[in-house]
């Protein structure tokens, strides 16, 4: 490619992104409506995903009558039509890099994968911090506002344990179960995505400003999908739940009550196919409803990080264990060191010798262990080192008498 095509490829990109900014800051333009309008411009009978591309690329030069027949409605068309969207876009575009920030269409590279498979992604993203850890495996960590010490402090423990295991822990930075879940991942040295409900410029709760510079010095991330200077109005978090669990793997509840944004979260989670886990709560408190309806609607009942990496799906477990692996956390493979998750007691040799015959990713049948260590263990030392094992988290015993190694 010649520099000058290269230039025209560059300049129409960049005319691409702005597209999209400018259906994003068009009134009457939701991400639903902004797709299929994207579509309908770039049209010509080849894929989805190419036609709103081109779409994007066509958004200025669309004439009145083509934008109308786009679908969008006659304000919106004439608001695009008349160069309002695009000195709006262009605008905002300049002042998120002054705020130190960025943005992310649904064409660019870096836009979170997941989040494209929900129904209604949405069209733009303002970012703060790292765009990487938008498309790593990350757990959504949701509750109420008024948690009791119990929900603050198993939000904290489940959020810092998973963090430790290199999973990123998403939540809304709202005050209560949200803070504690960002504060027990920061406190593990670990990664933490906020999706806001406001502009990424605009602090929600004020008392969180801290909170919000401390994740973005760690590395963590901000993201909404609202333009700078967006006010914290009540119908956009609702709004945003679906983000939380669109980006996530799945979703872990904590508590919250019967009518909450926690079950709207909970709710986006299993339209969009996504796991949901639940820390049971007294059932005579309120606020235990919502985790507690869950476990008997089908979530999975959670007290520890154990019932949420265990359901992993097998390749992103393998991507995690191979990272702690590579940063020293936990015992390479091929016999390498360990640190994070080592006892501090030297292990007893028989537990040494039974944990080295288990694996991480396939179990290993009981019958099959007693065979493959005749000769070396009896079957009651390996069944007291298994026991020992699963008491210190280091074993996990599956149906049929199969065992599997954790760390």
């Amino acid at each position: 490619m010649n520099s000058d095509a290269e230039r025209d490829a560059l300049k129409g990109a960049e005319a691409g992104r702005l597209g999209w900014m400018a259906l994003a800051l068009t009134p009457e333009m939701g991400p639903t409506r902004i797709a299929r309008a994207m579509e309908r411009l770039g049209a010509d009978g080849s894929g989805e995903e190419a036609r709103a591309f081109r779409g994007a690329e066509r958004v200025f030069d669309a004439s009145l009558t083509e934008l109308e027949a786009a679908g969008m409605p006659a304000k919106a068309a004439q608001f695009v039509a008349d160069g309002r969207a695009r000195a709006a876009a262009e605008k905002e575009a300049k002042q998120v890099a002054e705020a130190g920030g960025f943005f992310l269409t649904r064409e660019d590279e870096a836009y979170p994968g997941r989040l494209l498979q929900i129904y209604d992604p949405p069209a733009v993203l303002w970012v703060r911090g790292d765009a990487k850890l938008l498309e790593r495996p990350g757990i959504a960590v949701v509750g109420t506002r008024h948690p009791t010490p119990y929900g603050v402090g198993m939000a904290e423990m489940l959020s810092r344990d998973l963090a430790n295991r290199r999973m990123t822990i998403l939540s809304g930075m709202a005050r209560g179960v949200d803070s504690a879940a960002h504060k027990g991942a920061l406190d593990a040295n670990g990664l933490t995505v906020a999706v806001w409900g406001t502009g990424i410029d605009v602090v929600y709760p004020k008392e969180n400003k801290k909170l919000a510079e401390r994740i973005v010095a760690s590395g963590g991330t901000i993201v909404s999908e609202y333009p700078l200077g967006t006010f914290p109005a009540p119908q956009n978090f609702p709004l945003r739940n679906r983000i939380l669990s669109g980006m996530s793997v799945g979703v872990l509840v904590v508590e919250g009550g019967e009518y909450s944004g926690t079950r709207i979260t909970a709710r986006c989670a299993m339209e969009q196919n996504r796991d949901v886990y639940a820390v049971p709560g007294n059932v005579t408190n309120k606020i235990a409803w919502g985790p507690n309806t869950l476990i008997k609607q089908g979530a999975k009942l959670t007290a520890t990080w154990e019932d949420i990496w265990e359901d992993l799906p097998t390749q992103i477990r393998l991507q995690l264990e191979e990272e702690m692996e590579a940063a020293g956390q936990i015992e390479s493979k091929t016999g390498g060191s360990a640190s994070l998750f080592e006892d501090e007691k030297p292990m007893p040799e028989a537990e040494r010798v039974v944990l080295e015959q288990l694996r991480r990713d396939e179990s290993v049948q009981l019958d099959t262990l007693i065979e493959g260590l005749e000769g070396t263990l009896g079957s009651a030392e390996i069944f007291t080192a298994l026991f020992e094992l699963e008491l210190r988290g280091r074993v996990k015993q599956m149906p049929g008498k199969n065992y599997v190694r954790c760390f």
